[in-house]
């Protein structure tokens, strides 16, 4: 399993509406090979900051499978546009859990 990492930072004054387009987005990200689940986390310090937590059963169902499909393009019409500047995404394979 790997996990996706992204830090959202939303336009101000969006985060209602953000949030709203996230709830119909899972429903697309969901319905992927490959997917186990995500968690959306909202910054106490900075509420237009989301962290957003994805696990995936392996690398390429995010990379290859997710991102080259017509899915994606449905996710990235719902959200891109709240972002502000674009999202660096990152992948991490745990080290140690307890």
């Amino acid at each position: 399993m790997i996990t996706e990492v992204a830090v959202l930072n939303v336009g101000d004054g969006r985060t209602k509406r953000f949030e709203a387009a996230f709830q119909d987005a899972v429903e697309i990200i969901s319905a992927m090979p490959g997917f186990i689940d995500l968690e959306l986390q909202r910054c106490l310090e900075e509420p237009s900051r989301y962290l957003l937590l994805v696990h995936w059963a392996q690398l390429e169902d995010h990379t290859e499978g997710f991102r080259a499909s017509p899915a994606y393009e449905r996710w990235s019409a719902l959200l891109h546009h709240f972002y502000d500047p674009f999202p660096v995404v990152e992948h991490y394979d745990s080290v140690l859990r307890t």
